[in-house]
């Protein structure tokens, strides 16, 4: 069994293969981290870095592919071309576990849908791991743990490698155009692979998907899904399902009628309420007591990198929303804010249509702060637009022009509408810089 990639992913999935009896080796074409080199010496798990060794890869007889690889290198040609099977770590660690399973995908909200659904089954005493693209991987917590349920956060590159894995319960949140620079800049081949999360579905279980994202039921109404499919609307009252009516959220399905005002509701904003829609319906598909439900919808402390406020310097407040890495994401954080908004964006485009974004820049945000290698694109769409535009190649920079250019009662945030790789490891570090740099003020 071979791994390529040895990060949280790949090492778990390297941990889990040697417990099950494989002869396991690990190969990565970067440094590994030194955390998980110590975890495969510990397990005494081959390995090798800066290389892919074609003679040590090609010969075996299943492949895990951590999910930052594309299918543009060129060792996963190779693996390809010898008509070897690429797996991801979420089909390896399924075939191990026989807990049950809440899948959650979407082009936003994930991780906090996610993350409140696990609060939700935690609270009601329930024995439930976290994992997917969030926490420890899914593959490591089957090898070491014993759930009885896993909540599971899926990107779009892990259901791309998932064949024979089957969800207890799968969500599906939106789906904008994200990650096209991995799907040939094709929509529907990124469509395709979020669809992935209904595969092996049967009466048995459930779909839960949004009733007004128009991609999720155009894409619905071509296929046939065999489960039980429970959808949530803002807008229009379901028979089965969530929708909201009279400041009220509603789910009503075969025996369960709950309702809660959206006062009391933790998440505030219109995306969070799909949010909290969502895991909603989840907890009372899995028959959850609702006073239980309640209390977790509405103490939910949301989750870090996310619409998370920071700290007030002189009156200006800070939002680090780093984990805002397309489009979509950002303009739901712009949404929220108010008319004085210094915005912090940039990183690696991947083919974003900044236009979607013009009626909230136009209204709300009084200077653009540039941070990325390359701002071209963020450059072409918005001057002339936005008054005052700086470009920046590191946080600190960003955080004080930021706060040079503001005043009290303005709002910097944080919402980079792109990904993280030209200047920090990923999305969490960007965010712990921008949190660091502030409190440097």
């Amino acid at each position: 069994m071979v791994i390529l990639g040895a990060g949280e992913s790949g090492t778990g999935a390297a941990i889990l293969a040697k417990k099950k009896g494989f002869d396991a080796f690990v190969s990565d074409a970067g440094a590994i981290p030194a955390k998980y080199k110590e975890k495969l010496n510990e397990y005494a798990i081959g390995f090798e870095e800066n290389m892919h060794t074609p003679e040590l890869i090609l010969n075996a007889d299943e492949v895990i592919k951590s999910p930052g690889i594309p299918e543009t290198a060129s060792m996963v040609k190779q693996i390809r071309n010898k008509n070897i099977r690429i797996i991801s770590e979420i089909e390896f660690a399924g075939r191990y576990t026989n807990a049950f399973k809440v899948c959650i995908t979407g082009s936003n909200g994930k991780t906090t849908t996610t993350s409140l659904i696990h609060h939700m089954l935690q609270k009601a005493g329930l024995n439930a791991g976290l994992a997917g693209n969030i926490g420890k991987s899914f593959a490591w917590q089957v090898a070491e743990e014993n759930y009885d349920f896993y909540v599971l956060e899926l990107s779009s590159f892990q259901l791309d490698g998932m064949y024979d894995f089957k969800a207890d319960i799968a969500i599906l949140l939106n789906i904008t155009p994200d990650h096209l620079d991995r799907y040939d800049y094709n929509l529907q081949n990124y469509v395709d692979s979020k669809f992935r999360i209904t595969r092996n579905l049967s009466e048995d279980e459930y779909f839960i998907f949004c009733s007004d994202d128009e991609i999720t039921i155009r894409e619905l109404e071509r296929i046939v899904l065999k489960t039980k499919q429970l959808s949530f609307s803002f807008r229009n009252e379901r028979r089965t399902g969530a929708y909201v009516n009279e400041n009220q959220m509603h789910i009503n399905f075969e025996d369960v009628d709950f309702s809660m005002t959206l006062n009391d509701l933790s998440l505030k904003g219109k995306h969070n309420l799909y949010n909290s829609m969502a895991a909603g319906i989840a907890g009372n598909v899995l028959k959850i007591r609702k006073d239980i439900i309640r209390k977790s919808l509405s103490d939910f402390q949301g989750v870090e990198h996310r619409l998370e406020k920071v700290l007030s310097v002189h009156g200006i407040k800070f939002i680090n929303d780093s984990k805002a890495t397309n489009i979509n994401s950002t303009w739901y954080a712009l949404e929220s804010m108010g008319n004085d908004v210094i915005w912090i964006a940039g990183g690696i485009d991947k083919g974003n249509d900044y236009s979607t974004l013009y009626h909230l820049t136009d209204n709300k945000v009084k200077a653009l702060i540039c941070l990325g290698k390359d701002n071209t694109k963020l450059l072409n769409a918005f001057e002339g637009r936005i008054k005052t535009i700086v470009e920046t190649t590191s946080m600190q920079e960003a955080v004080r022009s930021a706060y040079y250019l503001g005043k009290d009662g303005d709002e910097v945030l944080l919402s980079p509408a792109c990904a993280s790789f030209d200047l920090f490891d990923n999305y969490e570090d960007r965010g712990k810089q921008f949190k660091m740099a502030v409190r440097d003020l």
